[in-house]
């Protein structure tokens, strides 16, 4: 019973943990708001990664040949082309993800 009692009036560490519940909570604070910091930079590279890939040239031509002996036509292959065409978001300017803040409300930069 004495042990209980002494273990019940002892208070040495109620400081410490009063000091450590105050370091844990800012500590947390900070961690949420640089992880917030980092999924905005995390989004904003993706977004600029897309621009990127939104911004190649795809388009391609290759003339057609054939091969002729004896004026028989031994083989031949067909050209072809594609041109590509610029989409809405291959530029990126309407559909972006993240924005900074503007000097206009509600519109991105």
């Amino acid at each position: 019973m004495n042990l209980v009692r002494s273990l019940w009036n002892d208070d040495a560490g109620v400081v410490i943990s009063a000091e450590l519940v105050l370091v844990l909570t800012v500590t947390v604070l900070a961690m949420v708001v640089g992880l917030s910091e980092v999924a905005v930079a995390v989004n904003t590279e993706l977004n600029d990664l897309s621009n990127a890939f939104g911004a190649l040239n795809q388009s391609f031509s290759f003339t057609g040949f054939h091969s002729e002996d004896n004026c028989k036509v031994k083989s031949f292959v067909y050209g072809s082309s594609f041109h590509d065409k610029t989409d809405d978001c291959d530029r990126n300017g309407s559909c972006d993800l993240v924005c900074g803040e503007s000097s206009v409300r509600g519109e991105c930069q």
